[in-house]
């Protein structure tokens, strides 16, 4: 015999083994389907008892509202293509964080992609094919040939991010990393440091990061009047292990330098390391700042000095211009956004100020 409960015999039982309509939230709080959809939707037409009665019945029968066919009568899928160069490194998974509780606000969902800093991978993420399976698209540009993406055709919601100069047909948000290596390597100049090291640059490329970032270390040395070392130039991947090998060549070479700037936090973090095998304190005998200020940079043993690129500011401009597109809402002219950035002052240098 079955005993009614929970999930055994009577109405409840019943409901849980069958999925519940609107038609059914309507019928048991004797108002019509439009009604129901109103209330769930919150629009401003339906009286305050009638509202609190239909999401009392909405209650008790669990009726779960069907995002997945909201979406597809309304011609859309319910997410956002998130396509960056790579999934290891922290900037981007804690920039999908951020724009995954944004876009959650809105119901959408963010799916990442990676790209491999590639030119087929950036081109393949705004393919025609691929823009299908999302309500918008955020691409990350590292490697694609700007001419190339000014012949795409799309009329699909798309951000760019990255530090490559665009077509003027997309919305782009960069940071500004010009200004924030500037205030990295006065910073370290103020202090009284006068050979600073640049872990990662590469000043010869285009106009991409790395030489955005060399461009602003250059800029405060010639602000300051102090000459550069092309030897403390030290060109390496953005990796740990990069890092503590660019540090471990310049003492290995007998290269002198009281500071070290590094153009990523996980660069920086493998030069602490190097440092430290080397029996070099930090700030003492040497300082170190990096650029990104990534989640774990104040929880370093020394805490890390580090840029802020402006990662909320960013994350909301971002979010603002796709779900404007994506709405249909008036976007005018594409717009290009600098964020502004901020170095934060930690443990691994002296402060100033």
């Amino acid at each position: 015999m079955t005993r009614p409960g929970r999930w055994g015999g009577g109405e409840a039982g019943k409901r849980a083994s069958t999925v519940v309509t609107m038609a059914d939230v309507a019928r048991s709080a004797g108002v019509s389907t439009m009604t129901v959809s109103n209330v769930i939707n919150g629009r401003p037409r339906v009286g305050a008892a009638t509202r609190e009665r239909v999401l009392a019945t909405i209650s008790e029968l669990g009726y779960q509202v069907n995002l997945a066919a909201r979406h597809l009568r309304a011609g859309r899928t319910g997410v956002v293509g998130l396509a960056v160069p790579e999934l290891e490194r922290p900037y981007f998974a804690q920039l999908a964080a951020r724009l995954a509780d944004r876009f959650e606000g809105h119901g959408l969902r963010i799916v990442m992609e990676r790209t491999g800093a590639s030119r087929e991978g950036e081109l393949d993420a705004v393919a025609f094919s691929r823009l299908r399976m999302y309500d918008g698209l955020i691409l990350s540009v590292v490697d694609i040939d700007p001419a190339e993406l000014a012949q795409i055709r799309t009329d699909a919601p798309v951000v760019m991010i990255g530090e490559r100069a665009l077509p003027s047909r997309f919305d782009h948000v960069m940071m500004d990393n010009v200004d924030g290596a500037r205030q990295a390597t006065a910073h370290l100049l103020a202090t009284g440091a006068r050979r600073v090291a640049m872990l990662g640059g590469n000043p010869d490329s285009t106009a991409n990061m790395p030489a955005l970032r060399a461009e602003g270390y250059a800029l405060a040395h010639t602000e300051a009047g102090v000459p550069m070392d092309p030897e403390l130039t030290v060109r390496c991947q953005f990796t740990l292990e990069a890092g503590y090998a660019g540090i471990r060549s310049l003492l290995d070479r007998g290269i002198t330098f009281d500071a070290v700037f590094a153009l990523t936090d996980v660069t920086a973090m493998g030069a602490l390391r190097a440092l430290a095998d080397a029996g070099l304190r930090v700030p003492d005998d040497v300082q170190v700042v990096g650029f990104d200020d990534i989640d774990e940079a104040p929880y370093l043993v020394p805490s890390l000095s580090s840029v802020n690129p402006g990662h909320g500011e960013m994350a909301d401009a971002i979010t603002s211009l796709l779900i404007a597109q994506i709405t249909g809402g008036p976007t005018g002219d594409p717009q290009e956004l600098i964020v502004p950035a901020r170095l934060i002052q930690r443990g691994t240098t002296i402060p100033t100020g």
